[in-house]
């Protein structure tokens, strides 16, 4: 292990994890766990028969999915924006020319 890791315990499904992380990265690390585990408990009280890895892998689904809208919405704002930005610079861009 490098100076700049550390190995942090995290625990998912009532087993524990030792996973390394860069420092300064141990608390987005945290995050993830604690973002992982509220994903579980909601996924369990949608499928209570669910255990062990199929619970894991529909949570996990479920979080994929949840990125992959956030990144599309996000892609689709910064369409928006340049277009915004592009018809912003035509109309300055005329301005000058008829001056």
């Amino acid at each position: 292990m490098s100076s700049r890791e550390a190995i942090n315990v995290i625990s998912i499904l009532g087993s524990d994890y030792s996973i390394k992380a860069p420092v300064g990265e141990e608390q987005t690390l945290l995050n993830a766990t604690r973002m992982l585990n509220a994903t579980l408990a909601d996924t369990k009280r949608k499928y209570p028969t669910l255990i062990g890895d199929k619970l894991l892998v529909l949570a996990a689904l479920n979080l994929c999915s949840q990125q992959l809208e956030m990144k599309q919405r996000h892609q689709e704002e910064l369409d928006r924006y340049q277009e915004q930005v592009n018809a912003t610079v035509d109309v300055i861009s005329r301005t000058i020319g008829k001056n």
